[in-house]
């Protein structure tokens, strides 16, 4: 019998014994992964958004890194930096995609599916009436 029975308990499969299961509180992997560590996403993150002191017409402000890399970024293509209109164009075509939603082309039917869907509701139609 593939089960061994110990008391009203059953030991099988998803259903290790007692005596073998972790301790209320033990971890499975003590070695593993510090509690507050963090991920690459998180330090860049937190580095991009670090302030630093910049100089613009004659005064100092705080800005934050992410916001000097973008001002730079944009100055360097308003002089014909070819790398930096480069980079500056596919940043912008990208958060468009992400902003833009789908095309009406793009999301309508096609004469197939338009097939199916009313065989669908012809389908579901008789179902109704009978009931």
């Amino acid at each position: 019998m593939p089960f061994e029975k110990k008391g009203d308990y059953e030991v099988g499969y998803g259903k290790a014994p007692r005596h073998t299961r972790f301790a209320k509180g033990q971890s499975g992997n003590p070695r593993g992964r510090p509690s507050g560590a963090k991920n690459f996403t998180t330090l860049l993150s937190e580095a991009l958004n670090e302030p630093v002191i910049v100089t613009e017409h004659g005064g100092r402000r705080k800005v934050s890194k992410r916001q000097a890399i973008v001002t730079q970024l944009v100055n360097r293509s308003a002089t014909a930096d070819l790398r930096a209109i480069k980079i500056l164009l596919d940043l912008v075509r990208d958060i468009e995609e992400r902003t833009e939603p789908a095309s009406t082309e793009t999301s309508a039917f096609s004469e197939a599916d338009e097939k199916v869907l009313e065989q669908l509701r012809a389908r579901f139609s008789v179902k109704e009436s009978k009931q």
